[in-house]
């Protein structure tokens, strides 16, 4: 596939820039920009120190998953660690792999590798109402490591409650499993790295929600990139149609797709 990026310039080289100063006054403006960003900073470890100190409650820890090796439960995921950390997937009965949620493939992709998380102790897993068989082809698809498991006839609150799309978090005592955290809609942003990325360039994530400043691009809707043509380009995220979330692309076997209209959640 030949990615071409003409129509990413087009607009932006008419639309008005940062003003132009010389370095010592760059270097002032950052330094007054970074005073603030280190108080975000800190508000963000007072966030994490509360979060460490949220009570928790029991769940049923012999409740059964199913994986590649078959019927598991939710204790054995632990792997004899103290802590887990699922993505919970959301997951559309029936559609192709395009159709599935461009922004669980955009929370998941940078962390689907867990071997930072299991060096701290913590297991990790992907769970996702479908049944296994569903599941399979895809993740052999996307190339995602075998942590996936379906959850396709278990309770939601057996496995945090909650929507699909949310990270949670689970403490092993002994045989007992307890929900600690659940995390989702912005708060998932942590990880998804591409955005903070944008969010540190001069035009952000060109999104209609963002305070630009006069004559940037016009805004689009939330997550408009986040699915994309073959031409590798934003196509209008939840409100386009066709494409395919953008890195399944580069999936050997990966092929072009008819538009038209694709499962909305």
């Amino acid at each position: 596939m030949t990615t071409t990026h003409e129509s990413h310039t087009d607009r932006s080289e008419t639309a008005a820039v940062p003003p132009v100063v010389d370095r010592e006054a760059w270097q002032a403006a950052r330094d007054e920009l970074l005073v603030r960003e280190k108080a975000h900073t800190h508000e963000g470890d007072a966030i994490a120190a509360a979060r460490r100190r949220l009570p928790m409650t029991e769940v049923d820890g012999t409740v059964t998953v199913v994986g590649p090796d078959g019927p598991t439960t939710l204790l054995d995921l632990f792997e004899g660690r103290e802590e887990l950390v699922v993505y919970k997937h959301m997951w559309h009965l029936g559609e192709p792999f395009e159709h599935q949620c461009e922004g669980c493939t955009l929370t998941y992709w940078a962390v689907q590798d867990p071997a930072y998380l299991n060096a701290r102790g913590v297991s990790f897993a992907v769970f996702a109402k479908a049944p296994y068989e569903d599941l399979a082809p895809f993740v052999e698809f996307m190339g995602y490591p075998q942590h996936w498991h379906s959850v396709f006839d278990t309770e939601d609150e057996v496995v945090g409650g909650g929507e699909f799309g949310t990270w949670v978090c689970f403490l092993r005592q002994g045989d007992r499993v307890f929900l600690t955290n659940s995390v989702t809609g912005r708060g998932a942003e942590a990880t998804m790295p591409a955005l903070a990325l944008l969010d540190m360039t001069v035009r952000g994530r060109k999104e209609a929600w963002q305070d630009s400043p006069e004559g940037w691009p016009e805004g689009k809707a939330p997550g408009w990139f986040w699915r994309t043509d073959e031409d590798g380009v934003g196509n209008g995220g939840n409100g386009g149609i066709g494409g395919r979330p953008a890195v399944q692309w580069s999936r050997p076997g990966a092929t072009p797709v008819a538009p038209g209209e694709r499962h909305r959640h």
